[in-house]
């Protein structure tokens, strides 16, 4: 039996959170864990607003060995390998090897911070090519407190490894959910569209994923129409409070409010959802068609897990997410890229970049055409689901993870148990 000690990896993230980044660093810790070469410790954090649920489901796989590697206590040495899930400007390296995981970026440019955080790191891993392309072309000129100026860009290794589906949960499947079938059986309508994300700050058309647009434009294309679609938003802003849920049905009223009767119906389901609910919602027979007019996505996860029921996904020609829709099996919108407005700047997107923003002309086209001839659309659809299922897994991740580290890592120096002999006890003489 070896008594030969493994080296301890550090993964820091926002394990727990309802959140894209959540997803992310819940799937890097497990494959981490289940690679079996380290000693894992996990320091979870915070994700902004978003609700810090994701480990209490101990039925999920990989929740419990998870949980039981909570880093509860300070570290008695440096770890070997450290690896932290976050925005960029906040990477610090902690580890003898330290790696960088990031979703990207959703515009043309990222702040100098960010270009200087994946300079701290040995090695940074980001989801899509456009996140790669983005942060490779970033160059920035730095002045110095002696008036020195200096070029920074990038130097440190970047390596692309997708976000992985369970493809075990997420699939093509017509398995009941009672609490989304009991949701859905109030709603008439036969033939639903459906969106998935976040509605984030900005004005109408400035949200980054463009719901406020969505809302605008499909009630403008079903109004007056004799037995129109419906649109089914699972959507919040950060949180899942009932305050939450108030602004957003305000938000969709107030977009609506001057545009007449006969508008077709908007349904909104807000609130925390299991995985299992979340697939059955995608497969639904009442959902037809997904839809997104985001205007820039680092991966953009949702879609991915759409396009696993088999059903078209309609969304914009544009960043992270065109890495596993290819042109030729998917619905993309054309449009051009434009400057970020400023009610969206924030801290992550600044007033020098540009995103992506649709044609709505020619969304309006896709979502009327989608609907009257919808057939059309199922075979490839079907394709997409086949090849995205057999290429963006779980175990697909895995390996190119471990691939990746292992290209990378340096080989740490072994640390052996020691085991001290055993001595007999020695007792005074007798006298």
């Amino acid at each position: 039996m070896s008594n030969e000690i493994k080296p301890v990896c550090v993964i820091q993230g926002p394990v727990g959170s309802r959140s894209g980044y959540g997803d992310h660093c819940f799937s890097i810790a497990a494959d981490i864990i289940k690679w079996d070469k380290f000693d894992v410790k996990i320091v979870p954090m915070m994700w902004g607003a978003c609700p810090n649920t994701m480990l209490d489901d101990e039925t999920r796989p990989m929740v419990k060995e998870i949980k039981d590697r909570i880093l509860k206590n300070n570290l008695s040495s440096q770890p070997e390998l450290f690896i932290q899930v976050a925005i960029p400007n906040e990477f610090q390296p902690k580890g003898k090897y330290n790696v960088g995981i990031t979703a990207g970026i959703e515009s043309t440019i990222p702040r100098a911070d960010w270009i200087e955080g994946l300079n701290r790191m040995d090695l940074n891993i980001v989801p899509s090519k456009f996140s790669k392309e983005v942060f490779k072309n970033a160059m920035y000129d730095k002045r110095h407190d002696n008036g020195m100026m200096e070029k920074i860009s990038m130097n440190k290794p970047m390596e692309i490894v997708f976000e992985g589906v369970d493809t075990n949960v997420y699939k093509k499947t017509s398995e009941p959910s009672e609490y989304i079938d009991a949701s859905l059986a109030a709603i008439p309508e036969n033939f639903c569209y459906l969106f998935v994300g976040h509605w984030l700050q900005g004005d109408v058309g400035a949200d980054r994923k463009n719901v406020g647009m969505l809302v605008k434009i499909f009630s403008e294309v079903f109004k007056n129409k004799k037995n129109p679609p419906a649109l089914i938003m699972k959507t919040s802003s950060s949180s899942f409070s009932q305050l939450d849920k108030t602004e957003i049905l305000k938000k969709i009223n107030l977009i609506r409010q001057h545009m007449g009767e006969n508008l077709p119906n908007i349904y909104l389901i807000h609130g925390e959802l299991t995985l299992e609910e979340m697939n059955r919602l995608y497969n639904h027979p009442k959902v037809k068609v997904h839809v997104s007019l985001t205007h820039g996505e680092g991966f953009g996860r949702p879609l991915l897990e759409s396009t696993l029921s088999g059903k078209p996904l309609l969304t914009t020609n544009w960043s992270g997410h065109l890495d596993f829709l290819p042109q030729e099996l998917s619905n993309l919108i054309p449009g051009n890229l434009g400057n970020i407005p400023p009610s969206s700047c924030n801290d992550w997107l600044i007033k020098e970049a540009q995103w992506f923003n649709p044609n709505y002309s020619i969304t309006a086209q896709k979502l009327e055409d989608m609907f009257n001839n919808y057939i059309n659309y199922i075979p490839n659809a079907e394709k997409l689901r086949i090849q995205n299922h057999e290429k963006y897994n779980l175990d697909a991740a895995k390996s190119l993870l471990i691939e990746t580290l292992n290209k990378y890592m340096p080989t740490f120096e072994k640390k052996v148990a020691i085991t001290l002999p055993k001595f007999k006890k020695v007792t005074s003489p007798t006298t």
